[in-house]
This record gives C-alpha cells, sequence and structure tokens, in this order.
C-alpha cells in the first residue's frame, strides 16, 4: 500500500514539473547523467511539427513572420537574458526587464532565472569538466542540446541568481516559462486566420502562420543559439587566451546578432558589446545604443583600452589564432 501510494506520489509531481519549473529536483549533473526524454517529448513535437511546412505551403508572408520574429526573439535573448541577466552589462527599468524577459521566455528556452544561471555556472567552469555544455569535455551533441535534456539541465540553479530572484514577477515567469510560448502560438495562428479573412491577397492562413511564424522560427532560432555553446568552442578564431576554447567567428556572429565574437565575450564578459571592433558585427549593440539614447537602457558597460591590449595571444602567434588549439 505505501508503495503504490509513493508511486502515485512521484507521478504526481512528474506531472506538475510539466506545469511548474519550481517542481523540478536537481540531479548530479554528472558527465553520464542520462537524458530524460519523457520531459523532452515537447522539444521533440516542436521539430516534428516544422514538416507542416509540406502540407500548409509557404508565402511571402509567412516567411517574412517567421524571419521577424526570429530577430526579435533572437534580440530578447542577446541582449536581455545574455548581457542583460547574466552578466549585468547594462541597465533598465523594472517594467521593461519583465517584457524583454517575457519574449525572451517566448523562444522555448526556458525562464530568465533559469538561463541566466546557467550560463554563469558556464562561465565559472568554461571548458571544464564541471562546464555542462563544452565540446570538447562532453562532444559536440552534447554540448549543441543533450546537457538541457538531463534532469540536472532542466532545474534552476537559483544560488547563481540571487540577484534576480528577489522580483517576483521574473520568478513567476521562470516558474511558468511555457505560457509565453504557448500565447505566441496562439497569436500566430489568430493573426493568420484574421489575414485569412480580411486580407486574402496576402495568400497565408492559420495554420500556415503557425508552422512558419511559431514551429520554423522557433526551432530555427533554437538551434542558431545553440551553436554558440558547441561550434563557438571549436570552429573560429582566438585573440585572447580566456583559457578556454572561446572563438570568434563572423558567421554565427550574423545568425546569433553578434554573438559569435565568443572568444572577446570570454576575455571581458561585462562589456555591453562583444564585436570589439568596428568589423565585428554586433547588431545586438547597436539596438542597444539606440535604446540608450532613447532612455529605455543605460549604462551600457564598454570596453576598456586596456582590455583590448591584455592577454593578447593573435599578437604573438596569428597560427593560433586561425584555428585549432592554442
Amino acid at each position: 500500500m505505501d508503495h503504490e501510494l509513493t508511486k502515485s506520489r512521484q507521478s504526481i509531481r512528474s506531472a506538475f514539473q510539466w506545469l511548474s519549473s519550481d517542481a523540478i529536483e536537481p540531479a548530479d549533473g554528472s558527465i553520464h547523467e542520462p537524458i530524460d526524454w519523457v520531459r523532452c517529448i515537447p522539444f521533440i513535437l516542436m521539430h516534428l511539427a516544422c514538416a507542416g511546412v509540406i502540407v500548409v505551403g509557404v508565402s511571402w508572408t509567412a516567411a517574412a513572420a517567421a524571419g521577424f520574429l526570429y530577430v526579435v526573439r533572437m534580440f530578447c535573448i542577446t541582449a536581455f537574458y545574455h548581457r542583460y541577466f547574466s552578466h549585468r552589462a547594462f541597465r533598465t527599468s523594472r517594467a521593461l526587464q519583465f517584457v524583454m524577459a517575457a519574449v525572451a521566455c517566448s523562444s522555448g528556452q526556458r525562464g530568465p532565472l533559469w538561463w541566466a544561471a546557467h550560463h554563469r555556472h558556464h562561465h565559472a567552469h568554461s571548458d571544464q569538466q564541471a562546464d555542462p555544455h563544452s565540446p570538447h569535455i562532453r562532444g559536440f551533441l552534447r554540448s549543441h542540446m543533450g546537457w538541457f535534456m538531463t534532469k540536472s539541465g532542466f532545474a534552476t540553479q537559483r544560488d547563481l541568481v540571487r540577484d534576480w530572484d528577489r522580483f517576483s514577477e521574473l520568478r513567476w515567469l521562470n516558474r511558468f516559462d511555457w505560457i509565453p510560448l504557448l500565447l505566441l502560438a496562439m497569436v500566430t495562428y489568430v493573426v493568420g486566420v484574421l489575414l485569412a479573412a480580411y486580407a486574402p491577397h496576402l495568400g497565408v492562413d492559420g495554420m500556415q502562420l503557425l508552422v512558419w511564424g511559431f514551429f520554423v522560427s522557433t526551432i530555427v532560432l533554437y538551434h542558431s543559439t545553440y551553436t554558440i555553446n558547441s561550434v563557438a568552442h571549436r570552429l573560429g578564431a582566438r585573440r585572447f587566451d580566456t583559457g578556454d576554447e572561446s572563438r570568434n567567428n563572423a558567421v554565427l556572429a550574423v545568425l546569433t546578432l553578434g554573438e559569435g565574437w565568443h572568444n572577446n565575450h570570454h576575455h571581458y564578459p561585462v562589456a555591453a558589446k562583444q564585436g570589439f571592433y568596428w568589423w565585428e558585427l554586433d547588431p545586438t549593440y547597436y539596438v542597444l545604443w539606440l535604446m540608450e539614447r532613447l532612455g529605455l537602457v543605460w549604462d551600457l558597460t564598454p570596453v576598456p583600452a586596456e582590455v583590448l591590449s591584455r592577454d593578447r595571444i593573435d599578437d604573438k602567434s596569428p597560427a593560433c589564432a586561425s584555428k585549432g588549439k592554442p
């Protein structure tokens, strides 16, 4: 009887974990920790849903919507989840930090506390044994996406984000991180239905906009973001000796609005911009610069001149900066 009651409670708790991330129990986080495939069902279904393009077809409107939602959400990930919540590279109002966190949350990359905590942990152990997504320690696929498919990957390390944990609205958003994602799916479908009814010349309907604007856009956003953990620690140039394998990659910088200058970032993580030089494309910083002029954000952390000259390896050995290990 006691055994059956225990199993029943475990089942209820497991089911509740789908609705509240606070119910997730932390695991050991070892290199051999298995993937929790049951928890990954929504993630898998999101990928499979992209095959819907075969049925719904495509239109310029649907493609534009997918591109727009990709760029907007990528900016909120790079500017706010990463540079703001993880590194406090600038300041903003409490209202705007929640709005931007909610938009970033609609990307399906969990809540702001979860994202910042895991990223801070990564910086503390970059390419070391405790780094959950080092391609050199755990392999490419594990670093790309397998790391967050484990039980320890699902849990939020709240002790690393005490500065943000004091905001009740951020705790709520982190707890129910699936709500913005679901709302976005609903909005894209409803907008598609309305466009089909009132602007039929655009050639789009509810299902087509849902598949392209939500599913395809989100999956491309997923894997573009993941490349910074996997590809940016293997392919690219190393300008600074950062003690890890972080690299600058111009292609990834285009895909991620500036995050590809990863070696720069690991050299000086608190900077609001990651493209240290004018030729290093960093759209996220350009938008932040504009937002600062509009009074929406302030105190953008610059890159001091001494930072640019410190621990350089490209001046000492150009071959080291081009490829391979130093």
